[in-house]
């Protein structure tokens, strides 16, 4: 194991437990302080970065609706469910894919009481807007040494475990690693890279470059469906949850033809 790897390593390790302690006490302490005043029920929901708008507005709704206090918490998916399965607390999670129930179901069954379909991500490349570097859509770009480039840690988020996926299925994973000047956690952070001409080259989820403040930033370079395919959003009801009449009403809203026009919205359902 090289260095960078290590440290991305012993670096995660370290943030997902310092992240799980302030979540609970930031949770903890909202709740308490919410309570007190109003003493409305508490929802909990773990967000991937790129859900984050649609569940923002659906959380108005249901927190309108249901007389009731969302908080949402967001971050790379892989961190979040670290924080589920360290903290055994919280209401509702939503990945970046639907590959971390799988995860979920294989290794921790029962932990998910109820799921819904809520959308689609699609990886692609992104590059600086108006592509000033004239890069093409072949993914062997991203090994190519005169680019910077930057990709997404596999272990922390939804975006950098798919693109592992898709480098290696394309058989360059190994030498793209090597190439990118640092792995970052989220889709966030794979967006900031190019606006801040940090790199030249990223893969990032689809959704991210269709939002109005960073299309004016990003350039998409679609990735073939056969090595990117559509990702399903699965939102979930976790076995913690002190209202799970709440997070039902939640759920029915985000998988209804209301919710779906929310992720539409963003990009995160006809994806291109």
């Amino acid at each position: 194991m090289n260095k960078n790897k290590s440290y991305l390593k012993h670096r995660k390790l370290f943030s997902s437990f310092l992240f799980g302690l302030i979540l609970i006490g930031a949770f903890s302490c909202n709740q308490h302080k919410e309570q007190k005043n109003t003493d409305k029920p508490q929802l909990l929901i773990y967000c991937g970065i790129t859900m984050i708008k649609p569940m923002t507005e659906i959380k108005e709704i249901i927190e309108a609706q249901e007389n009731c206090n969302i908080v949402i918490t967001k971050g790379g998916s892989g961190n979040l469910l670290n924080s589920i399965l360290h903290n055994q607390v919280g209401d509702l999670y939503l990945p970046g894919s639907d590959n971390y129930y799988k995860i979920l179901f294989e290794n921790y069954p029962g932990i998910v009481t109820d799921t819904v379909f809520v959308g689609y991500n699609k990886a692609a490349m992104m590059v600086q807007k108006g592509n000033p570097k004239n890069i093409g859509n072949d993914l062997t770009n991203l090994s190519n040494k005169k680019y910077a480039v930057v990709i997404g840690n596999p272990e922390s988020g939804s975006i950098g475990k798919e693109t592992r996926k898709i480098l290696e299925k394309r058989g360059i994973f190994t030498e793209v690693e090597a190439n990118a000047l640092k792995l970052t956690t989220d889709s966030k952070d794979l967006i900031n890279v190019l606006r801040d001409n940090e790199a030249d080259l990223v893969i990032n989820w689809y959704a991210t470059a269709t939002w109005l403040e960073n299309k004016n930033f990003v350039d998409i370079l679609s990735i073939d469906e056969k090595y990117a395919s559509k990702k399903r959003l699965v939102l979930g009801v976790l076995k913690y949850s002190k209202n799970p009449e709440i997070a039902k009403a939640f759920i029915t809203l985000a998988a209804s033809e209301r919710g779906k026009t929310k992720f539409g919205k963003y990009g995160l359902y006809e994806v291109k």
